[in-house]
Order: structure tokens, then sequence, then C-alpha cells
């Protein structure tokens, strides 16, 4: 529940306009350089936009999940790279920390996430493991009062400039599946930790992935999140609000594609007048708006549910399908109402329908959602 509206309002106020004034109009930068520039994350930072979802005794804002979605769907509304950049700190980076971390932890780590002095990184996939999370095989084995990591992560985001790694582990290897495996956080430049080269993708040009290598990676016991062996529980607990939170981005892109889509319908001109007056247009884009509302309305609505302590495990499976989905046809009716011009990249729509194809894939392909969802299910039927 939104503790206060009107600061709220103000917080979104602040984070639209900075998105119009200064995120917007670097897009092309950012594409070009494949780098959110310096200035501009120095601004986040002093906006704190990467302590957002932080508890305010560790120097966060401590938003709420249904505040954090109107942050998200505002920062949707420009190139994924920014919210990117920042995302990692308010979800998977430092989620389990939030979760699961002890007081330690917490004191050590989540003050210098909000306030963007350190960027932290989540380290689930492997090259062999991606869907099935439980079968990972990275292993961690004690050592005194060390563990020490060996194996290889997989397309992990702000990889190339984390400062933390939260790593998920297999500690028991003759437990197989999720019950063996624990989470750990690997500071960078310890012995044994090497990056791979940043990955080159089909889109999201300034959202840096790369591998992230383990030989013989020496930690303090210490740094162990929880219990051995409750690893994939926390990792599925940060899940679940992260896939909330990219739907929040995805309700956000479908609104800048829109809006993106009708000024050009209503200045391109065919026939003897603008393309917005022709009917099959105009069918674009009422589905286009039909299908962003109603996921809008979904996600607000599960964010809520969440905000009061209920379990939302299958709300949220169904938001992330239903989003992810729902931007990916709206980018696809974006680039058809701009006709020729929405295969140049001149112009955003072009971009954007690369950029939004990652968010069906990560945090859980839409195929994982609808096993999650039907699972769940069946389980409350019985």
């Amino acid at each position: 529940m939104i503790r206060d509206q009107e600061t709220l309002n103000q917080l979104i106020d602040i984070v639209d306009r900075f998105v119009r004034e200064r995120l917007i109009p670097a897009e092309q930068e950012v594409a070009e350089n494949n780098k959110v520039p310096d200035e501009i994350i120095r601004e986040m930072k002093e906006l704190g936009l990467f302590g957002m979802t932080i508890p305010e005794e560790y120097g966060g804002l401590g938003l709420t999940m249904e505040e954090e979605i109107y942050v998200s769907m505002s920062l949707g509304r420009t190139s994924p790279a920014f919210r990117s950049i920042l995302g990692t700190n308010n979800g998977i980076g430092s989620a389990a920390v939030v979760f699961d971390g002890t007081d330690a932890q917490k004191q050590k780590f989540l003050p210098k996430y909000a306030s963007g002095e350190w960027v932290g990184c989540f380290c689930l996939t492997e090259p062999d493991v991606g869907s099935d999370a439980g079968s990972v095989k990275t292993t961690a084995r004690r050592d005194g009062d060390h563990y020490i990591i060996n194996g290889t992560k997989r397309y992990i985001t702000n990889g190339p400039v984390a400062d933390t790694f939260n790593v998920m582990a297999r500690t028991d290897v003759d437990i197989k599946g999720a019950r063996g495996v624990s989470a750990f956080i690997v500071e960078k430049g310890t012995p044994g930790l090497t990056l791979g080269a940043i990955d080159k993708k089909m889109g999201q040009a300034g959202s840096l992935t790369c591998d992230v290598i383990f030989e013989d990676c020496r930690i303090p016991a210490e740094n162990l999140i929880g219990a051995e062996g409750q690893g994939f529980i926390t990792a599925m607990k940060v899940l679940d609000r992260g896939r909330l939170h990219i739907s929040g981005v995805s309700v956000g892109v479908a609104e800048r594609l829109i809006a993106d889509a009708l000024k050009y319908a209503m200045e391109r001109k065919q026939f003897g007048k603008p393309i917005a007056e022709h009917q099959l247009i105009q069918a674009m884009l009422a589905d286009s708006k039909t299908e962003t509302y109603a996921a809008r309305c979904m996600v607000l609505e599960t964010a809520r549910a969440r905000d009061r302590g209920e379990n939302v495990s299958t709300e949220s499976a169904a938001c992330k399908l239903f989003a992810t989905e729902m931007v990916g046809r709206v980018a696809d009716r974006a680039v058809q109402i701009h006709g020729g011009a929405g295969y140049i990249s001149e112009y955003a729509v072009e971009r954007f329908y690369r950029d939004v194809r990652l968010f069906r894939l990560y945090e859980g392909t839409s195929q994982i959602q609808q096993l999650i969802i039907a699972r769940n299910m069946i389980k409350d039927a019985s």
C-alpha cells in the first residue's frame, strides 16, 4: 500500500522529467557506444535510483512493490539500458541480501548498493543450465572458515561493471536438484574470479553482460547468504520480485512505443490523409492500448497483493508472461505502423523491437512462467 501518495507523485514526476530531459536524448549515444554515460550514472545516484528498493535504514528509499512498479513504468519509457544499470542494485543484485542476509551482510553491502557506490549482480545461469535452474554445476566446497568456488556463470547482467556477485553454487554434490544449492556473495578482486568478454547481443546496447568464471575462488564462510541448501529458495524469492519489476518495465516500454507510433501515424500521410485515419492503423493502435492497459492493471494489482503479504508466485508469473509477450506484440505493431521507416535505425521503434525480445527470455522464459502457473494451479487444486 502506498504510504504517502503526494511523495510518490513527486518522485514519479522527478523520474518522468529525468527520462524526458536526460535519458531519451541520450538513447542514440548509448546505442552507438554500448555504454551509459558516466554523467548520467552520477545523476541516477544523486536521485537515489540505485537504492529505490533498499530499506531506508541502509540508505535506500525503501519503496513498496507498488511504488517500485510506478517507477519501473516511468523508466520503461526509455532505453532498457538505463534501467538495467541500476536495476540489479534494486532487484536481483541486492534482494538476496535484503531477504536472507545476516545483519553484518546488510550493514556491509546494502548502503553501498543504495548509494550506487557498488553495483551488484546475480549469478545463476550457466553454460549448460538456464531454465533448469536447480541443476547448477558450479560448486562451493567448505574449507575451514572459507568456501572454494569453481564454475562458470553465463549472460550475467552488469557482470562487466559489478562490484559484488551473488552466486548460486552447489554445496552438497550428493544432493541432486535445488536442495543442494546455496547462495554466496563474492566481491570483485577476489583471487580466482575472472570475467569473460562482453557479449555482443541482438539488442539492449549499453546493458552489459558477460561470463563470470570461478577457479578455486576462495571466499570467507561469512559470505554465505542464509543457510547451506537454502540458495534456491532465496533465488526464487529474488526472481518473484524481479518478474514483477520486468513486467512494469514492459508496460512502460509499450506506452512509449504506442506514443511513438501514434505520433508517426498522425504525421505520416497516405492516400491524402494521415494514416491514423485509416481503420487498420487504428485497429493496431487500439489493440496495443488495450493490451497495455490490461498489463498495467494486473501488474499493479499483483504488486498491491504482494505488499499486503500475500503469496503472489502464480500472479507474478502470470504478469511476467502476459506483459513481456504483450510488449513484443506492441513493438511489432509499432514497426508495422511506421512501415519502411520502422526498419530504419533512425527511428526508436527499430531499436525497441530488438530490445524487448530479451524480456521473454531472462528471469524465466515465457515457457517457464507457463509451467509455474500450471503447476501452482494443480497444487492448489489438490
